[in-house]
C-alpha cells in the first residue's frame, strides 16, 4: 500500500499563493482510484439494471436468477469500493488549519471529534466530515427563530423554519472553484421520527445515482497542495461563484440549503485529497478559534472582517 503523502503547512508571512506539490510527497494513486471508480460504476449500473429487470419481470416474467445475479454484482461492486476506501490514511496526517465555513452561533453533528469515520463510512471522502446546524437566526431569514427539535409531529417542516436555511457559507481559505452545482431543489425537512425511515430509503436511491444526488447542491474548492474543500446541501440557485473563479478566505460563496440526502437545512463540510468524491480520501481539519467541535457542541464564529489583505490573512489562511 503506498504511503500517505504529508500535508504542507503554510506561513502566512510567505508567498500567499497555493502551495505546490513536493516531489517527496508524490505517490502513484491512479490504480486504486481507477479501481474504486470502476467498482462504483459497476455498483450503480447493476442496481439500475436490477430495477429494469424487475419491471420487465412484472410484464413478461423473467428467471429469478438474473435478478439475484444483478443484486450480487451491485453488492460486490460496493463492497470492493469500500475495501479500497479503507486505505484512507487521513487520520495519520496533521489537521489542516482553515477558517470556519460559517459565522454566527452553530452546533455540530456527526463530528470527527467523536469518531472516524464521522458519518460511519469513508465513502465520498467523508471520513473526517462534519455537519453543522445554526442555533440562532442572526444570519438567517427573519421568519426563522430557534431550531426545531426532532419529534413525531409534524412529519416534515418548511425550510424557513430552520435558522440555518439561507445562512451564508464562507470560503475557508484562498482557493479556486473546481466544481459548482446548485440546480437541485431544496426539499422539506426529514427531521421527524416517521421521516427518518423515508430518509433512509431515499438515501439508498440517491446513492445509486451517484455522489451528486447524495451531496445535493455543492461546491468544491481547490485549496492547493492536493487539498479540496467540499460544501454540501447548499441552497438552490445560491452559488455566488463558478468553476475557475478564485476566492478569498471569508468570502461568501453560497448559502446553506436542504438539497440532497439531508434531514434538515445544514452545512456538510469536509476536506479531501481529490475533487471527485467517488475516489477521494478524507483529510482532518481544524478551524481557527474553534478547533473541531464535538457532536452537540455549540460554537460561535465572529463575522468575517473586511475584505482587505490583512483581514484575509487574519481570518485564517493556513493552507492557501
Amino acid at each position: 500500500m503506498p504511503k500517505r503523502r504529508k500535508h504542507p503547512t503554510h506561513d502566512p508571512t510567505h508567498d500567499p499563493r497555493p502551495p505546490t506539490h513536493d516531489p517527496s510527497w508524490a505517490v502513484e494513486t491512479r490504480p486504486p482510484r481507477t479501481a474504486r471508480k470502476s467498482l462504483m460504476v459497476v455498483y450503480r449500473t447493476c442496481w439500475a439494471a436490477f430495477v429494469s429487470y424487475l419491471l420487465l419481470d412484472l410484464l413478461a416474467g423473467l428467471p429469478m436468477l438474473g435478478g439475484w445475479l444483478l443484486i450480487a454484482g451491485a453488492l460486490l461492486g460496493q463492497l470492493g469500493a469500500m475495501s479500497l476506501a479503507r486505505r484512507d490514511r487521513g487520520e495519520e496526517a496533521p489537521p489542516l488549519a482553515t477558517a470556519a465555513p460559517v459565522a454566527g452561533r452553530w452546533s455540530a453533528l456527526n463530528s470527527p471529534a467523536d469518531r472516524v469515520p464521522s458519518h460511519g463510512t469513508r465513502a465520498y471522502g467523508q471520513s473526517h466530515a462534519i455537519d453543522v446546524v445554526a442555533e440562532s437566526a442572526a444570519r438567517a431569514p427573519a421568519s426563522a427563530t430557534a431550531r426545531p427539535t426532532v419529534g413525531w409531529w409534524p412529519p416534515a417542516r418548511r425550510n424557513t423554519d430552520f435558522p440555518a436555511f439561507d445562512a451564508p457559507v464562507l470560503a475557508v481559505a484562498d482557493g479556486v472553484v473546481v466544481r459548482a452545482a446548485d440546480g437541485q431543489r431544496d426539499h422539506l425537512s426529514r427531521n421527524s421520527y416517521p421521516a427518518f425511515l423515508f430518509l433512509l430509503v431515499e438515501g439508498l436511491l440517491r446513492d445509486m445515482r451517484g455522489p451528486g444526488r447524495v451531496i445535493g447542491n455543492h461546491l468544491i474548492l481547490d485549496l492547493g497542495g492536493g487539498t479540496y474543500a467540499l460544501y454540501a446541501h447548499l441552497r438552490r440557485g445560491s452559488l455566488a461563484v463558478r468553476p475557475g473563479e478564485r476566492v478569498r478566505a471569508g468570502q461568501p460563496v453560497a448559502r446553506c440549503g436542504n438539497s440532497g440526502n439531508s434531514s434538515e437545512p445544514h452545512l456538510h463540510f469536509q476536506l479531501m485529497d481529490h475533487p471527485d468524491p467517488d475516489v477521494a480520501d478524507g483529510l482532518p481539519f481544524r478551524w481557527h478559534g474553534v478547533g473541531v467541535p464535538a457532536a452537540k457542541e455549540t460554537f460561535t464564529v465572529p463575522e468575517p472582517p473586511g475584505r482587505d489583505d490583512a483581514a484575509a490573512t487574519e481570518t485564517g489562511r493556513s493552507v492557501a
